[in-house]
C-alpha cells in the first residue's frame, strides 16, 4: 500500500472505495512543506479570503509564525494583528471576543495549533467566513476536522465547526516547536487503534454508522511515524512529514465520516473528563496544563489494555440493564451535570435492549472478538512508541494522581453519548473490577 496523496484528495480525483464515489471535502488548499517562507502571500491569495484579514495568534505562535504571516499578507491585503493572551483557553468566552474583535473582516487567519485552530474555526464558523491556519505545531489533529473542541459551561463538548479553506503546515516551523507539543501530536495520532476497535464494536452491537475509508487513509503513514518516532523531536523533517501527513489525514477521515467517531472514542472520553475535572494536578506537575494529545497516549494505552482484557474472554460479556443515577451524576459534575446525564441516558441499555445485545453477543462473540483482534495494535507496541519518542506513558507524568485517574477512567462513560468499550465492559463485569 502507497500513502495516499493529499493533493489528490483536496481535488476531489480520489474515490472512496466504500461508495465508489470520489470523495469532496471542504478545503481549498492543504500544503506541507520543508518551509513555506516567502509563499504565504501566494498561499492565502489562491484561496481568495477577501481584502480584510484578521490574522489570530498568541504571544508564542506570533513570534513563532504570525508576525512573519503578517507582514507577508499585508501586501495583498489590510491586516488586523489579534492577539490572544498567553495560553488562550478554547471556550465560548474566548469565541466570542474573537467574533467581537473581527466583526469588520471578511476572514480569519489562525496561527497556532490546536486551541487557535478551533477558537478560530468555531469564531468564522458562527459568523459565516471562511477561515485559514498556519500551523505552528504538529500538536493534533484538528487542523482539518470539522468540529471544534469547546469549554461550554464546565462541559467540553465538540461542537460543529467548518473546514479550514486552507491549511499550510511549515516543517521547519513545525520543527522549531517545543518538544511537547511535537510530543502531543505523536500522542493523538496514538488513538487510531482504540478508536476504531470502540466504533466497530458500537457498529456491531447498537447499530451505529462505521466505515473503513478513515482507517485506509492512515494505514501506510500510521506505521512509517509510528517507525519514526523517535526522530519528532531531533529535527528530522521526514519524521515530522509523516506526522503531519497522519493528523492531516486523521482529519480528513473524521470530514468524510462525517462525525469525530473514527478519532475519538473510549481514550477520548477519559481525557475529556480530565479536562472537565482536573484541579490543577498537571500544572503543579509540569508547570503548564497537560496537552490534549499527551492526555491522548496516556488514556490511549489503558484503553487498549481494557480493550485486549476484554478480548481476551473466551466467553461472551453477559450484561446488566444500564443503571443511570442522574442525582449522582449531576452531584458529581457539577455545573455540567445536567448534560451528562442525558448524554449518558441517551445510549443506556434499557431491559429491552440489554436482552437484544446480550443475544448478539451470545451468538457472535468469537467472529466479533477476532474482528475486533484484527484493528487493535498490542498495548505494548504503542507504550514503546511513546517511550522512544520519549513522550508521556503514565498517568503520573501528568500529575494525575492514582485515585483521580481511577475516578476518570471509571466516570468518563457519563460524558457522551458514544457506546464504547467503557460501556460494555461496564454493565457487565464492572470496570471497578478491572481498574483494580
Amino acid at each position: 500500500m502507497t500513502s495516499i496523496p493529499i493533493e489528490a484528495l483536496v481535488d476531489g480525483r480520489w474515490t472512496d472505495p466504500a461508495t465508489g464515489q470520489p470523495v469532496m471535502l471542504p478545503f481549498r488548499s492543504i500544503v506541507i512543506a520543508p518551509s513555506l517562507e516567502g509563499r504565504e502571500a501566494e498561499l492565502v491569495r489562491r484561496i481568495d479570503l477577501g481584502r480584510r484579514v484578521a490574522v489570530v495568534s498568541d504571544p508564542a505562535t506570533h513570534e513563532a509564525l504570525g508576525q512573519r504571516v503578517e507582514r507577508a499578507l499585508g501586501g495583498i491585503a489590510t491586516v488586523k494583528s489579534v492577539r490572544l493572551p498567553d495560553r488562550p483557553h478554547a471556550d465560548e468566552d474566548t469565541v466570542e471576543r474573537i467574533r467581537q474583535a473581527t466583526k469588520w473582516h471578511d476572514a480569519l487567519v489562525a496561527v497556532g495549533s490546536g486551541t487557535i485552530n478551533d477558537l478560530c474555526k468555531q469564531a468564522s464558523y458562527r459568523d459565516g467566513k471562511p477561515y485559514a491556519v498556519f500551523a505552528t505545531a504538529p500538536s493534533m489533529n484538528g487542523y482539518t476536522s470539522t468540529s471544534a473542541a469547546i469549554m461550554a459551561h464546565g462541559h467540553k463538548k465538540s461542537l460543529a465547526a467548518q473546514g479550514a479553506r486552507g491549511v499550510f503546515m511549515d516543517l521547519g516551523v513545525l520543527a522549531r516547536a517545543p518538544a511537547h507539543l511535537i510530543l502531543s501530536g505523536l500522542g493523538d495520532s496514538l488513538c487510531r487503534t482504540t478508536a476504531q476497535v470502540d466504533w466497530l464494536l458500537s457498529h456491531r452491537l447498537r447499530g451505529t454508522a462505521y466505515s473503513e475509508t478513515p482507517f485506509l487513509l492512515l494505514a501506510e503513514d500510521e506505521a512509517a511515524l509510528f517507525e519514526a518516532a523517535e526522530g519528532l523531536t531531533r529535527g528530522d523533517l521526514a519524521a515530522l512529514e509523516r506526522l503531519a501527513r497522519v493528523l492531516v489525514l486523521c482529519g480528513i477521515g473524521m470530514c468524510i465520516a462525517g462525525t469525530s467517531a473514527p478519532a475519538s472514542q473510549a481514550e477520548h472520553l477519559v481525557s475529556h473528563y480530565a479536562d472537565m475535572m482536573d484541579q490543577g494536578h498537571a500544572r503543579v506537575a509540569l508547570g503548564r496544563d497537560a496537552l490534549h494529545g499527551e492526555q491522548i497516549g496516556v488514556t490511549t494505552l489503558t484503553v487498549a489494555r481494557l480493550q485486549t482484557r476484554l478480548l481476551a474472554l473466551d466467553e461472551p460479556p453477559t450484561l446488566r440493564r444500564t443503571a443511570v443515577n442522574e442525582a449522582a451524576i449531576r452531584a458529581h459534575f457539577g455545573a455540567s451535570g445536567a448534560d451528562c446525564a442525558g448524554e449518558f441516558r441517551a445510549k443506556a441499555l434499557d431491559a429491552a435492549e440489554t436482552e437484544r445485545v446480550n443475544g448478539l453477543l451470545a451468538e457472535t462473540w468469537p467472529a466479533l472478538r477476532d474482528e475486533l483482534k484484527s484493528k487493535l495494535l498490542p498495548p505494548g507496541h504503542l507504550d514503546d512508541v511513546l517511550a522512544r519518542a520519549g513522550a508521556p506513558r503514565r498517568p503520573a507524568e501528568l500529575g494525575w494522581p492514582d485515585g483521580f485517574y481511577r475516578t476518570a477512567v471509571a466516570w468518563a462513560r457519563r460524558i457522551r453519548n458514544r457506546y464504547t468499550c467503557l460501556d460494555l465492559i461496564d454493565d457487565s463485569v464492572g470496570l471497578g473490577a478491572w481498574l483494580e
